[in-house]
């Protein structure tokens, strides 16, 4: 049981206990969260210990203690002072504030705990004497807990920092930015950052801090849910508010940093109805961009509704509902590393999607829109890539040109024309390898680069090819079906990518002026080999 009022001037610690003795001033569950008035001059909390009492020393804790300094008097005897904050010489606990109860101390004495007066909202408390082993094995699943947790939220933002610079997509920044300051949030409010982390240069800055970042955070949650979302997409009604948002809350910041008493009382009480109204909006606009079709809502929804709702019930706590959940503040910090995974999963998602869509482009843009086969440019940029490669391996080039296409086109119009190039260049799909380079170079004419392939080889191929497109039986006129002459290029140390297909070209028209449907294979100076495929 604990009792408390308020710190009167001048009054010693014995007077306090003396008037709880004689007078029980209002009491409380220590097990309970409890609201201490949040008065100018502070508060005494007299705390007894039930039985059945133990001996030895014993570790007084005090969780959500706010970031005033709290002292622990036995009697007129002072034990202790400490705070969050505090890097001196008194024990520290991680999470909370400490006290080592020394054995001299009988268990059923009545301690005095004095909370000092403080500008920042005072903390709602729970109190509890532990003995030593019970407090460190407490405190060991609590170091687990929050360092698992804090490591979660930070690994996510820095997989979103490097996304952000590899993509160039400051979606992945907002989201880096977020997730920094709702860390640092909980690291403030929970005391992390001063014990265990150590950071003694924020020292006295956790007021001013966490209100600058709990501003920033709604900032950067506005402006990386607009892009991620897609807000102007899919609601574009309501981006103009989400991004006022995200441009007030930073003003909100620099009027405290102004240090004019006008200025600062308006950011703090503007702060905490914006904020909750700001996420409120996040929400909704979220949740319609999900109703309306977009897909990365969702997991802004499944993220951010959660922990919406837990920060209204820890809102609610500090306002003295709820007292039986003093677990609340530390779900916070799970809900965190929730959000970063979820998060980071559809950040991930939105990774592979802006990669499959690049993809997706690279791939209309390397493609001949009517054949499926790489256009001049791609084939030809594949082609160097082989080249480049040396002379390891023979390289053959084969170039296509349809014979009297133009007469096809004439005699039975463009449609019949596309139709006889798709099926001719679904011909060459299947009858080549799919390591050969297969394009479309210009109106009737193909081009595929064949690896690995002598110069017999190559002309059997070109051959079968001949007979290939004459069996598809696209008529040219009542008694011609359409062929295709051929003309092959090896690759010497000589050649260009140029030269090797200017080559080829001349061995093709050389094709053509022999009798068309055949292939003819190029010397290092000119055409010398004519083989004429056989026409059933």
């Amino acid at each position: 049981m604990a009792n408390m009022r308020d710190v009167r001037t001048g009054e010693q610690p014995t007077d306090v206990l003396a008037e709880a003795a004689q007078r029980p001033f209002p009491s409380f569950d220590p097990t309970r969260l409890q609201i201490l008035p949040n008065s100018p001059s502070g508060s005494w909390v007299v705390v007894r210990t039930p039985p059945p009492w133990t001996s030895g020393e014993r570790v007084l804790s005090i969780r959500h203690p706010g970031m005033g300094a709290v002292s622990l008097y036995d009697g007129n005897t002072l034990i202790a002072t400490t705070s969050l904050e505090d890097f001196g010489p008194p024990l520290h606990g991680h999470g909370r504030l400490i006290f080592n109860v020394p054995a001299s101390v009988p268990a059923s004495r009545p301690l005095l705990l004095k909370f000092e007066g403080s500008s920042a909202p005072s903390g709602a408390v729970t109190i509890s004497m532990d003995s030593w082993p019970d407090y460190l094995r407490e405190d060991g699943s609590w170091m687990v807990f929050a360092a698992g947790s804090f490591a979660v939220m930070m690994t996510m933002a820095l997989m979103a920092f490097c996304f952000a610079l590899m993509l160039r997509d400051m979606t992945f920044g907002w989201y880096t930015a977020y997730l920094v300051c709702y860390a640092l949030i909980q690291g403030l409010r929970s005391g992390f950052v001063f014990h265990p982390l150590e950071l003694e240069s924020l020292a006295g800055m956790a007021d001013s801090l966490g209100a600058a970042v709990t501003a920033l955070s709604v900032s950067f949650a506005a402006l990386f849910m607009l892009r991620f979302a897609r807000v102007d997409e899919y609601v574009p009604l309501l981006r103009t508010p989400v991004l006022s948002f995200a441009v007030v809350m930073p003003l909100l910041v620099i009027l405290r940093a102004t240090g004019l008493s006008v200025l600062v009382g308006m950011a703090q009480l503007l702060l905490q109805p914006l904020v909750l109204l700001g996420a409120l909006l996040l929400l909704v606009a979220g949740a319609l961009a999900a109703a309306r079709g977009s897909r990365h809502a969702w997991f802004f929804l499944a993220g951010w509704t959660p922990l919406l709702i837990l920060t209204a019930l820890c809102g609610a706590q500090q306002q003295g509902m709820l007292a039986g959940a003093p677990w609340l503040p530390d779900a916070a910090i799970a809900m965190g590393a929730f959000e970063a995974i979820v998060l980071s999963i559809g950040l991930s998602d939105r990774a592979l999607t802006i990669r499959h869509d690049r993809d997706r482009a690279r791939q209309l843009a390397d493609s001949d829109p009517l054949t499926g086969l790489l256009n001049r440019r791609a084939w030809t940029e594949a082609a160097l890539e082989v080249l480049d490669q040396g002379l390891a391996r023979p390289v053959a080039v084969l170039f296509f040109d349809l014979d009297h296409f133009k007469a096809l086109n004439d005699r039975h119009g463009h449609a019949a024309g596309d139709e006889a190039l798709v099926a001719v260049a679904a011909a060459l799909r299947q009858e080549l390898r799919p390591s050969d380079l297969v394009g479309r170079y210009g109106g009737e004419e193909f081009v595929a680069l064949l690896q690995g392939v002598e110069r017999e080889n190559a002309m059997i191929i070109a051959t079968r090819l001949c007979r290939r497109v004459h069996r598809l039986e696209v008529h040219v006129s009542t008694t011609d079906m359409l062929t295709v002459s051929i003309g092959v290029a090896m690759r010497t140390p000589a050649d260009t990518m140029q030269s090797l297909v200017e080559r080829a070209d001349a061995a093709m028209y050389s094709a053509k002026l022999a009798g068309r449907n055949r292939a003819t294979c190029a010397g290092h100076v000119g055409p010398v080999l004519v083989r004429r495929s056989d026409v059933r």
